[in-house]
């Protein structure tokens, strides 16, 4: 049965990836606390005047899936990660970036606040 919750998603996501997709869905929130959290496109998604990220964990990654005005914004930044337009993969043997995931969240944040606030 297909996770309905970012609970279920987690607690169906490949054993070794729980702890980070637990850690990164805590930092995400903390980022944002205004930001809806729900499941799109089968993965964890968070929506605030637009969207603002997604993430997925695999057996051996974590892809964050990043939008324009933060992959603009921290372009530099992301580009070790980079493994597509929008994909930013982190090995689950590296701990998560997390000051460079806050900043990407917070941009985004501020971004869709300045659009649609």
């Amino acid at each position: 049965m297909k996770p309905q919750t970012v609970d279920e998603y987690i607690a169906a996501a490949p054993a070794a990836a729980q702890a980070a997709a637990a850690q990164l869905r805590a930092l995400i929130q903390k980022a944002a606390p205004e930001a809806q959290e729900k499941l799109s496109y089968g993965m964890p998604y968070y929506g605030y005047n637009g969207r603002v990220i997604y993430w997925a964990a695999h057996k051996d990654y974590i892809g964050l899936y990043v939008m324009a005005d933060s992959r603009e914004a921290m372009a530099t930044e992301i580009e070790p990660y980079k493994t597509g337009k929008a994909t930013l993969k982190f090995l689950l043997t590296n701990p998560l970036p997390t000051k460079l995931i806050t900043q990407i969240v917070a941009i985004q944040m501020a971004a869709n606040k300045a659009k649609h606030g």
